[in-house]
């Protein structure tokens, strides 16, 4: 989620949920009944995605929640369910590492319990990833540390994304509907930001390859811009730059309304600060 221009505008907290999203429900568009998987939930971008998809699935849906942290996820549950009196969706919290292939099989596992029950929508929002080493291209020398870096950021949401896609193959009825957070980064290159700049290409052409191959999964890479989260201090703090930084739910909003909207074409990108 490394997207920024200049500023030095002060940010806007993030992962402070706002009870207006998903309220006057009353003839809205709704992201149907469905089994929705959102990696990286537990904080910032994706903790935001959560609450908004909370309010947008219909009754009778599930939401698989993935991260690392099993308390951070089932005080983002606890705090989901607050909002409403009804228990409409059954909600998973899976504290698990995406970078190991354990990880990858339990999370398939835990959406393959869910497979029985009827369901009109897969949706399936890879959002996990890291910073990584921005030291300049001539450091990046251990072959072990770059293969972990690229097993995290592409092989993971490989692996799971294909694996999702066993346990619900396409069918008549069934809408599936894939998201890439991505970054400016995938298109350009930043000095420095080999891994970083990599993965994220590597990512766009592999869902981009998705796309063509399955004529049936409506496919979005999006980049969020530039966020209030913790990759963003860590940025500040290694760099020494300061740029203007949006809310997470105002990007995480844009989002759904691109999908609920679906006029996009299956595997392009598209930037929060051009929509």
């Amino acid at each position: 989620m490394l997207d920024y221009k200049s500023s030095s505008e002060s940010p806007t907290p993030c992962n402070k949920p706002t009870k207006m999203s998903g309220k006057n429900t009353t003839n809205r568009k709704t992201l149907g009944r469905g089994i929705c998987i959102i990696t990286g939930a537990s904080k910032g971008f994706g903790r935001a995605l959560a609450h908004e998809v909370f309010h947008l699935l219909e009754p009778g849906s599930v939401l698989l929640l993935v991260a690392r942290s099993g308390t951070l996820l089932q005080e983002l549950k606890e705090e989901m369910q607050s909002f409403t009196d009804k228990q409409q969706l059954v909600v998973h919290c899976v504290a698990t590492d995406l970078s190991t292939k354990e990880g990858v099989n339990e999370t398939v596992k835990v959406a393959r319990q869910e497979a029985v029950n009827e369901i009109d929508h897969v949706f399936l929002i890879n959002n996990a990833g890291s910073l990584g080493d921005i030291s300049g291209f001539e450091s990046l020398t251990d072959l072990e540390k770059v293969n972990s870096y690229l097993s995290f950021n592409v092989s993971s949401p490989l692996a799971l994304t294909a694996g999702i896609l066993q346990v619900f193959p396409c069918r008549s009825g069934l809408r599936w509907s894939v998201v890439n957070v991505s970054s400016v980064f995938a298109l350009q290159a930043l000095p420095s930001w080999a891994l970083y700049c990599t993965a994220k290409a590597a990512r766009k052409m592999m869902f981009s390859v998705l796309a063509e191959e399955e004529p049936n999964v409506k496919v979005l890479s999006y980049s969020p811009g530039p966020l209030d989260t913790d990759m963003q201090e860590e940025i500040q703090r290694l760099t020494g730059l300061s740029y203007r930084l949006f809310p997470c739910q105002e990007s995480a909003a844009k989002l759904m309304e691109l999908l609920l909207d679906n006029n996009f074409a299956s595997g392009t990108q598209v930037d929060f600060l051009e929509v």
